[in-house]
């Protein structure tokens, strides 16, 4: 899961569209740790294609490729092929026009924003404007006082989350006041999201049918209806997505943010991304090195991971989440999971899903909640500890067959409206993973075959996210990336912001990704949750700012606690 971050609002715990990864869930499969590489140029604009096919067709590393921290150097990295190379500094011809555009801002949503359209080619190895997307982008400017910096990009994850809903309903009204002061502040949403030529692939009447759909399948009638779910999910995408569904990949997304770069006029790129957005900065920053500013990749993506590994890594992540929730949860005499030890609350919350399958309970508005809905649910806590005490009051409430407060966790994650209506969260998530990497499974043979390993993982979570990795096995458009190493050589130095217990982003990414971008630097956070920025942690806060408006690189291997 990567985009529902749950932020605190008015004492409440409000969800977000902002960080999930949705392996977890039926809307779509975790987010790829990978790069979605263009199809060959043509012509002049070559090099351009040329240079991001560094990774097309490498060998990617399975699981046991390695351990969870070899991955720049030694035998892991050696099965990787080639890392992403750079991309020419020359703009193509044929890509000037998209560079010299003029952005027409416009007021927008509340005080003080404006919204515009930037123009971008669908196909950046074939430009032609009948073919171009439009997409949307947001921006609030430096209130002072001191020097305007530039623009501050950001992203929060997903993939799908909405950057324009981010920066208007959060990042422009709460990062800090000294950050806000000296930046422009700007989401763009990248293609296939939001206002950026949404993917589409259901009704919100399917949509619904689609998530209540058995994760865990005992018999062979019930694989039959995941696969014919999955199938008809992906036939639905491309139904209603047409020709864009081949091109959202995060390569083609970077590139989008480098047109903004030049069309906002800043000579480097300034970016704050959390999550999935971790890999599309560094992506970025793969691609266009010499044009990084300053960089900050909180709760980071390994691209040099397969969806397997992505996936089963998840897993492991969340039962850590899980772990850290039961003993907290242990703390209070009320816990509907128990009073003693991490193992014992697992196993009641796995008779509980087990209870939910036989006999979904009632939920409001005559809805169900179902297996998959409650884990769904129970994951979507995982993202924040402020949501911990909510899910002990979901957890009691489902104990005596109310099962409302689940499926609102639920609904938040799937960011579904209280009229039915849903955000194409993910659509999008799952678009442009498909995309990014080949499918972890193609049958629900090799899904059995995982099992174990995932169950190892994560005795509470392991079956579901075992099988939620199935998604892209029928997605209707081959992946076009392929795991690989984002060096980044010849880049300012890159803050890599890691969670010691994140559950959707493990911290063991965050060291990776440090270690292969040749300028980055980690800054660890000991503590819960999914990313650190704007948290609650004044140590990381202030190393983040300093590094934002000073260019200050924190101390090799400071952690804050």
């Amino acid at each position: 899961m990567d985009t529902s971050r749950l932020l605190r609002t008015s004492g409440a715990v409000a969800a977000t569209a902002a960080l999930l990864l949705s392996g977890a869930a039926m809307g779509g499969s975790s987010p790829r740790a990978s790069a979605a590489v263009p199809s060959e140029d043509r012509g002049e604009g070559a090099a351009w294609g040329d240079a991001a096919q560094a990774v097309r067709g490498a060998p990617y590393a399975g699981a046991g490729a390695g351990s969870a921290t070899t991955y720049a150097t030694g035998p892991y990295a050696s099965a990787l092929g080639r890392p992403l190379a750079p991309l020419p500094a020359a703009v193509p011809s044929a890509l000037r026009p998209y560079y010299a555009q003029k952005l027409t801002w416009r007021p927008c949503g509340t005080s003080g924003f404006e919204c515009t359209t930037l123009i971008a080619p669908l196909d950046y190895d074939n430009p032609r404007a009948a073919d171009d997307v439009r997409l949307a982008v947001s921006r609030k400017k430096a209130t002072g006082p001191g020097k305007r910096l530039g623009s501050l990009l950001v992203n929060p994850g997903g993939p799908g989350g909405s950057a324009v809903g981010y920066l208007q309903r959060y990042a422009a009204l709460g990062y800090p006041a000294s950050v806000r002061a000296r930046y422009d502040m700007v989401g763009m949403d990248p293609r296939g999201v939001a206002g950026s030529e949404p993917v589409v692939c259901l009704s919100d009447a399917e949509m619904d049918a689609y998530t209540q759909v058995d994760q865990t399948p005992d018999d062979a009638g019930e694989t039959g209806e995941l696969v014919d779910a999955y199938i008809k999910f992906a036939e639905g995408c491309e139904a209603r997505s047409g020709k864009l569904l081949g091109h959202v990949s995060t390569v083609e997304a970077a590139r989008d943010m480098d047109v903004l770069r030049a069309v906002l006029g800043d000579e480097k790129l300034t970016y704050v991304g959390a999550s999935y957005g971790t890999f599309l900065g560094a992506t970025y920053a793969g691609l266009f090195p010499a044009r990084v500013g300053r960089l900050v990749l909180d709760g980071a993506l390994d691209p040099s991971l397969d969806s397997e590994r992505v996936n089963r890594d998840q897993t492991m992540g969340f039962q850590t989440a899980f772990t850290a929730f039961a003993e907290d949860c242990a703390r209070h005499k009320d816990c509907p999971l128990g009073t003693t030890t991490a193992r014992a609350a697992g196993d009641r919350l796995a008779a509980l899903f087990k209870q939910i399958d036989a006999r979904p309970l009632a939920a409001a508005k005559q809805r169900k909640l179902t297996e998959s809905l409650a884990t769904t649910g129970v994951i979507s806590a995982m993202y924040d500890e402020a949501a911990w005490g909510l899910l002990r009051s979901a957890i009691r409430s489902a104990t005596h067959g109310d099962g409302a407060p689940l499926l609102r966790l639920s609904d938040a994650y799937f960011e579904r409206e209280g009229n039915g209506a849903y955000a194409n969260l993910m659509y999008a998530n799952a678009a442009v993973n498909c995309l990014d990497l080949p499918p972890a499974f193609r049958s629900p043979g090799e899904v059995r075959e995982a099992l174990p390993a995932f169950e190892k993982a994560s005795p509470v979570f392991g079956a579901s996210l075992a099988w939620a990795a199935l998604t892209c096995g029928y997605w209707t458009v081959p992946a076009t990336g392929r795991p690989h190493l984002i060096p980044a050589q010849g880049a300012d130095p890159i803050l890599v912001v890691g969670t010691t217990r994140d559950p959707a982003t493990p911290y063991p990414w965050a060291r990776a990704l440090a270690s292969q971008l040749s300028s980055g630097r980690l800054l660890t956070y000991d503590g819960d949750g999914h990313t650190a920025y704007t948290r609650g942690s004044a140590c990381i806060d202030n190393a983040v700012n300093g590094y934002l408006l000073t260019t200050t690189v924190p101390p090799a291997s400071q952690k804050c606690t």
